[in-house]
């Protein structure tokens, strides 16, 4: 123990510190399962980040030199059997066997390498893959590390958030914002969405995520439960039986074929002054146009009457959006395989009164020439009681 001590006092005193990781608690039932350390460097200060990775929690503290050492040989001594220490030329392994009895493991490493000080380097993501519930939602490893095979999962979360924080600082909101996330899912997105906001929301905000699946609400609410996180949950519904005293930002990403009109009328219904929707499968219209027969020489290619499909589908949903009072635009979301998934159709609610004859001339003039009978999103004229 006093060697390893030794070698822990010399790499911080001689800038050679890399991490250190406490691991295999002395007690089975303890919390606590692992501690990281690394340096980081605040305000021009040399400090040492300690995150404590408790069984359903993180808990991060900076201490400075002489409190690191005096905090290792506490819970050394007291809660963990195990030490590995790196530095910038040696991998050290202290191993405590259950009578006390410690043995010092030493390697060399083949590559020199240095120390990462960048406090930022995390925060500057939108969100922090340390979080417990990435872990939890099955996003990333124990110690914080995306899975390999969800590094474009977490891009395009990453890319999410930005363009919803964007969209929603630039938008006027009353001191109380609430949020739904139509078609939720698995909830990556819509945990990004609250982590982000938690963090950079100055005012309170409410966020609900509505899916269908009963399994998938249970899980992802016992998470919220464990995380501790106020203010959010997730609503077993279809999105058109949802029900919600107030929605300010209306959000449904990849709701399947006309889910993504169910969720437009949601927002629209209850005034919602942002709708954000990533349309995804645009098979109600594309069945109507193969049904009525109409075709040219480029639509006679299935590949390219299905992006005829979505330019359609999204047009005549932006169209309506506009009917009633929204201003729309149409914005790439993150390049993915499946090219029509990676449009974002936004509306933001305005005080501008519509030409509502010239948007219906519109709408007539694109279903007459490509022999659409009816736009899902048509139903929302019968529900508001409109003629059409």
């Amino acid at each position: 123990m006093e060697r390893f001590f030794e070698k822990l006092t010399a790499a911080l005193q001689q800038g050679s510190f890399v991490k250190l990781t406490l691991s295999k608690p002395v007690a089975k039932s303890d919390e606590l399962r692992n501690v990281y350390i690394k340096p980081v460097r605040i305000k021009d200060r040399l400090m040492y980040s300690f995150t404590y990775r408790y069984d359903r929690r993180d808990e991060t503290l900076n201490y400075d030199m002489e409190q690191f050492v005096s905090l290792i040989e506490s819970l050394l001594n007291d809660r963990f059997l195990s030490a590995s220490l790196f530095t910038v030329t040696e991998d050290i392994t202290l191993l405590i066997s259950r009578k006390g009895k410690p043995t010092l493991i030493c390697k060399a490493v083949k590559e020199y390498r240095e120390a990462d000080l960048e406090h930022d380097h995390v925060k500057n993501r939108l969100i922090d893959p340390r979080n417990i519930w990435w872990f939890r939602l099955g996003l990333t490893t124990r110690e914080g590390k995306v899975l390999a095979d969800m590094q474009h999962k977490f891009k395009q979360i990453c890319k999410y958030v930005e363009i919803v924080d964007s969209l929603i600082r630039n938008t006027s909101f009353d001191d109380e914002l609430r949020i739904a996330d139509m078609g939720a899912g698995k909830g990556y997105l819509t945990f990004a969405l609250y982590e982000h906001l938690s963090k950079h929301y100055n005012k309170r905000f409410i966020l609900e995520g509505v899916e269908v699946r009963e399994d998938i609400v249970l899980k992802v609410n016992e998470i919220i439960r464990d995380c501790q996180m106020p203010d959010f949950d997730f609503i077993q519904s279809a999105i058109e039986d949802y029900k919600s005293q107030r929605i300010d930002v209306l959000i449904a990403l990849h709701a399947c074929n006309t889910a993504t009109d169910d969720a437009i009328i949601k927002g629209i219904e209850n005034n919602a002054k942002l709708i954000i929707c990533a349309p995804c499968c645009h098979k109600q219209i594309r069945a109507e146009m193969e049904k009525s027969g109409v075709s040219d020489c480029m639509t006679r290619y299935g590949i390219f009457l299905e992006r005829q499909a979505v330019m359609i589908t999204d047009t005549i949903r932006a169209l309506i959006m506009e009917y009633f009072g929204y201003k729309t635009q149409i914005m790439e979301f993150i390049e993915i395989e499946h090219t029509p998934k990676n449009v974002l159709l936004v509306g933001r609610k305005t005080v501008v009164e519509p030409d509502k004859e010239l948007i219906i001339r519109q709408i007539q003039e694109l279903k007459k020439r490509y022999g659409i009978q009816r736009h899902y999103l048509e139903r929302i004229f019968e529900l508001m009681n409109l003629s059409y």
